[in-house]
């Protein structure tokens, strides 16, 4: 018989039959072997991809040298103002005694040579009135200002696109006459259907503001300046330079020791003196002063190397006053020329050592530096900042192109506070977009990163209880029938859509829950104590009373307790709220205990997103506790313990890594949760852990303004990098969870 058996072992038809199993075992071990690392790979390439899309954010500027000129000009003719097209392809450039130039960028060629008609006048100061309208005021020596616009016009002779400057006087060739006296300093601001003019004249401190009307033509389209206020202001002495913003508001009167006369002229017949600053230390000097764009930051050079950014910040009463914001330290030497960007809040800086420095200032970051080989007399910047005009005291043209898309980002500007134009304090703020023109992107992370970890915090603290303590119930305490029947239920749960239950959340449950705020907090305190109070009834019932319930159905008559109990809760919110709130909790929050509340706020998010997380926890931690080996269990009540030290002297403790799981797994969702928080939370970046205000969140942020961001650009790029944390943070909490259960698991695992 065992020569038999024997044989069958040894005989071909065996052996097939172990060398198929063989194959099949080792394909199913392939199979999921290269199906673990295919996941691995597949993270692996995403990561790389969201770091691909990031990495241009942070990437320096690309400085390269391309053409050089000569300018073609007769004289020692001075540059007063450069324009560049919006292509960069050619230049307006306009001369102290009225030479107006068009240069070609490409080839060099003069396209225009003319004069401003301004006869035997000379150009003794000039102003950018306008910068969208490319509107320029220039102040002659016989007291009158003359407003030129330019722009550009474009031909394709020989079929080749031709970009060509020329000039247009929207208020006639004739000179304006302001004053009697060449003008010394000018500044002018166009608004609406009206013009302010300010300036100073030679030989006078006094200080002149003249507002004028703009009268259009019933029958033509000819516009005239009519006077329409003016006012005069006797300053202590001539102001070296003369600013003023955009709003015809501010006017900035500033001198070479670094002193800053901060005047208010909404009414030139009243002009008020806000108050004088000292923006320099003693025995420094001011050296270049320039607005950024949006006329609203003052820009100070000194002869330190250092640049200083200021603008008007409103008080606790409502005043104004002139605030230093942020410091550039630019180089050791004295600071020539201070040229702006147009479209960004670009500057670039010449030292007298020619060295070039370019600044983002919302971002305090230096985007790039370069020094040049020869002197040099003025740096111009192009629109779009993709290029560089260099001027020479040898009268050449010098071009650099500038490949560097993203300045406005810097890692202070995504995780700290940045005091943006306009606000009182440095803020963490998120508006990547706005119906105004006059607008700068704010792209901190932090308002994001805050919402999302405080919507998983308030989810989980409605989760976690509810999910754990009723895993321990279900695993340990309940009959193995009633099991068979909660816990697949409550699994289900996990199979509901949650754009459902964001829609629920934001539709019906917000709504309802602001109207009745004061039994939602009811709820909390008089459900747990009603089933206590039913327990100890029911303890007190009569034994035969008690046993027509089976054991198995005990815990389902606390479903009707609940209920009730909620529903009472529910109908004493109108009594509640007029015995402690005056009527209206919501009402008595924002006035008298000073607490802002939104509708959609964490609140709604806590229940909502709560709900969803329940059975992920649930199913997890409930089975960590029911695997427990029995003789665990088994020996520890047969030495006498009850039924509750076991749970926590040994169930707890053994099943503790499981448990510690399901909550990391439970939060990870919560972090990467999206579509209840968008419909649900109100979708306002704040930074604050108010309950009863709204949040925004990464994952939601994604969702809402990804289809609006326009490929490669600053918004789609720094999208992806939110993205990028969202995958950093789900990887740090899940290797912190799987390394506190190994620890939980070698401390416990040898019970």
């Amino acid at each position: 018989m065992q020569k038999k058996l024997d044989e069958a072992l040894e005989g071909p038809k065996f052996q097939r039959r172990i060398k198929r199993r063989n194959l099949v075992d080792l394909s199913w071990a392939s199979g999921f072997t290269v199906g673990g690392i295919g996941v691995i790979a597949a993270v692996l390439l995403i990561m790389f991809f969201l770091v691909y899309v990031v990495a241009p954010l942070f990437a320096p500027a690309d400085i390269e040298k391309s053409k050089t000129f000569d300018l073609q000009q007769s004289g020692q003719e001075k540059t007063l103002y450069y324009g560049v097209d919006e292509y960069a392809d050619s230049a307006l450039r306009i001369t102290d005694n009225g030479q107006v130039y068009g240069i070609d960028l490409t080839t060099g060629e003069k396209l225009r040579d003319e004069r401003l008609p301004i006869g035997d006048a000379l150009v003794t100061s000039y102003t950018t009135i306008d910068q969208e309208d490319q509107l320029l005021g220039f102040g002659l020596d016989d007291g009158s200002v003359l407003l030129v616009q330019y722009e550009y016009s474009v031909t394709y002779p020989n079929d080749v696109k031709t970009i060509t400057p020329k000039l247009t006087y929207p208020y006639g060739t004739e000179p304006l006459s302001l004053a009697d006296q060449p003008i010394t300093h000018l500044s002018a601001r166009k608004s609406g259907s009206q013009i302010t003019f300010a300036y100073q004249q030679a030989g006078s401190s006094q200080l002149r503001v003249k507002q004028y009307d703009m009268i259009e033509s019933m029958f033509s389209e000819e516009v005239t300046l009519e006077l329409y206020q003016q006012g005069a202001f006797q300053a202590p002495e001539a102001f070296d330079w003369l600013k003023m913003g955009a709003s015809m508001r501010n006017l900035y009167g500033l001198q070479q020791d670094g002193t800053i006369f901060y005047f208010d002229i909404r009414d030139p017949k009243q002009i008020r003196q806000i108050e004088t600053v000292e923006a320099l230390e003693p025995g420094q000097t001011l050296t270049a002063v320039q607005f950024l764009i949006g006329q609203y930051s003052l820009l100070l050079g000194d002869d330190a190397g250092k640049v200083s950014q200021w603008f008007p910040v409103r008080d606790q009463d409502n005043n104004y006053f002139l605030q230093k914001i942020r410091t550039f330290d630019v180089s050791d030497q004295p600071i020539k020329h201070i040229q702006v960007e147009l479209n960004r809040k670009n500057f670039a800086v010449l030292d007298a050592s020619n060295r070039v420095n370019m600044y983002n200032s919302t971002a305090h970051n230096n985007f790039a530096d370069f020094s040049l080989d020869q002197d040099v007399s003025q740096v111009h910047i192009s629109p779009r900042g993709d290029r560089l005009l260099i001027e020479t005291p040898s009268h050449q043209l010098v071009t650099f192109d500038v490949d560097n898309e993203h300045p406005e980002v810097s890692m202070s500007s995504l995780w700290g506070q940045v005091w943006y134009e306009g606000y009182d304090e440095p803020e963490y703020i998120w508006q990547s977009s706005s119906a105004s023109n006059d607008f700068e992107p704010k792209f901190s992370l932090m308002p994001l990163t805050f919402g999302t970890i405080k919507a998983a915090l308030y989810s989980m603290l409605f989760a976690v209880p509810l999910a754990v303590l009723g895993a321990i119930y279900t695993a340990f305490f309940m009959d193995a029938k009633t099991r068979q029947v909660i816990k697949p239920t409550i699994e289900l749960i996990e199979a509901l859509p949650t754009v459902i239950l964001g829609f629920l959340a934001g539709l019906w449950l917000a709504p309802y829950m602001e109207a009745h705020l004061a039994g939602f907090f009811s709820i909390i305190f008089l459900v747990p104590i009603g089933i206590l109070l039913f327990g100890f009834m029911w303890s007190r019932l009569p034994e035969p009373v008690r046993l027509l319930v089976p054991t198995s159905g005990r815990a389902v008559l606390m479903l009707p307790v609940v209920v009730i109990i909620a529903f009472i809760a529910l109908s004493l919110s109108g009594p509640l709220e007029a015995l402690l709130f005056g009527g209206d909790m919501r009402h008595w929050l924002t006035e008298s205990a000073g607490i802002d509340f939104d509708q959609r706020n964490a609140m709604v998010i806590g229940f909502a997103m709560g709900f969803a997380l329940i059975p992920t926890i649930f199913s997890v931690a409930e089975d960590a506790i029911y695997n427990v080996p029995s003789y665990l269990v088994n020996g520890s009540l047969a030495l006498g313990a009850s039924g509750w030290q076991t749970m926590v002297g040994v169930v707890l403790p053994t099943a503790s890594p499981g448990i510690f799981s399901a909550i990391m797994l439970g939060f990870g969702r919560g972090i990467g949760e999206t579509m209840i928080v968008l419909m649900a939370s109100g979708n306002t970046p704040l930074m604050d852990a108010n309950l009863f205000e709204g949040m925004r969140t990464l994952a939601a942020n994604l969702a809402v303004e990804m289809p609006e961001a326009a490929l490669n650009s600053t918004h789609y790029r720094v999208l992806f990098l939110s993205g990028l944390v969202l995958f950093i943070f789900t990887f740090i909490f899940n290797t912190l969870a799987e390394v506190v259960r190994e620890r939980m698991r070698r401390k416990y695992g040898s019970l």
